[in-house]
């Protein structure tokens, strides 16, 4: 007894812990050390025992009173302490031992499958659908035909994926559980689980003959179409969910969903920020110097816009509620737009000729470049 570490240490906890303290740090600590978590790994086996063996006396309200007050003497026969040893364990399966099924299986799912009923209704899984629709499909809204396949309930045995419905039997290996349970020994701790039953691979019942269609499955695959409702507003990378179009479910359960995933495509001449959309637009040297009545494309169609006399590059204007629509509402976005001067590549000799003339003219007219320049000179004087 004398290498035996302190049951509180193996735990983690300290002297005087309470019942839910040491529970929860059982839980962990077993969890963290479980062969399952830990196969052919010898040293987080020899933990899983050492966190059993602390469990199994600190939660047993007598077995901890006698060893808070002689510790590992408590249990050691040569010690006298008259607590008869270990042995009255009797292993954690037996009698006057201690079961950690239950605990096992809150945190492995164990509990979950026990309990569960292979024959209950069960919703189908659902379906993910991609679909790609155009800018001005997402800002207006659309009816898209969408084509997949689906499980089905198999018309020939109605979904019992059985020829005769009669001749389904309760599995006798499983009593109709869809589940056994299996207990394995680790030195003198002894724990269960639970696994898929192998005789009806889960469901509880045997198909003496199965439907020739489905092969006992009770479903067939097939081609489905839907046609489905994409709101104006939609963004990029959105999905919208169409419920009971999925897969068939089980024992009567509801059909699961098909996601539908939104691809949009970009605009050539708009981009989207939110329900804002930003739009680039040219404009000539003449109209940003002299003004100029144009038209600016939106997604509703051309506007009149009149441009201010000497209007700069990256000159930014509003054009409020002409943006997305917003989804779920009856407001829009607003488009913005971003003017920038169009320089000429070519020109012929005329031209040149009058833009020469313009400079000269002009001089040092211009105020932007005539104050940019002068702090250049002060800079670099």
């Amino acid at each position: 007894m004398a290498d035996k570490r302190d049951y509180y240490e193996a735990l983690g906890l300290t002297k005087g812990a309470s019942e839910e303290e040491i529970k929860k740090a059982f839980r962990k600590k077993a969890k963290q050390y479980h062969p399952d978590i830990n196969p052919g790994n010898k040293e987080a086996e020899e933990k899983f025992k050492e966190v059993n063996e602390a469990y199994s006396v600190l939660s047993d309200p007598d077995k901890k009173a006698k060893y808070d007050q002689f510790g590992h003497a408590a249990f050691d026969p040569a010690a006298g302490a008259g607590a008869g040893g270990f042995g009255g364990f009797g292993g954690f399966g037996g009698a006057g031992g201690f079961d950690f099924g239950d605990i096992f299986d809150s945190f492995f799912g164990g509990g979950g499958m026990r309990n569960s009923n292979p024959n209950a209704p069960r919703q189908g899984q659902n379906i993910e659908v991609n679909v790609t629709i155009s800018f001005e499909e997402a800002a207006t809204g659309v009816d898209k035909q969408i084509s997949y396949y689906r499980t089905e309930k198999c018309e020939d045995c109605h979904g019992t994926g059985a020829k005769d419905p009669n001749s389904v039997t309760k599995c006798t290996m499983c009593g109709g559980t869809g589940r056994i349970n299996v207990r394995q020994n680790m030195g003198f701790a002894q724990y269960t689980t639970v696994k898929e039953c192998d005789a009806c691979h889960g469901t509880g019942k045997v198909i003496k003959e199965p439907c020739s269609k489905c092969g006992g499955k009770g479903t067939t695959r097939k081609q489905h179409k839907i046609s489905v409702k994409i709101p104006a507003g939609i963004d990029d990378g959105q999905a919208i969910s169409v419920g009971g179009a999925g897969n068939v479910g089980t024992n009567g359960g509801p059909n699961g969903n098909v996601i539908v995933n939104v691809s949009v495509q970009p605009h050539e001449l708009f981009e989207r920020q939110g329900s804002d959309v930003i739009c680039k637009l040219p404009l000539t040297f003449a109209q940003a110097a002299l003004g100029a009545e144009i038209e600016i494309p939106t997604i509703d169609g051309r506007v009149k816009y009149n441009v201010p006399a000497g209007t700069q590059t990256d000159t930014v204007i509003r054009l409020k509620g002409k943006g997305m629509p917003i989804l779920r509402s009856t407001a829009r976005g607003d488009q913005y737009v971003k003017f920038y001067i169009d320089v000429p590549r070519h020109m012929n000799e005329k031209q040149k000729e009058l833009l020469r003339k313009f400079g000269e003219i002009s001089g040092d007219s211009f105020e932007n470049s005539k104050n940019f320049f002068d702090r250049v000179k002060k800079k670099f004087k």
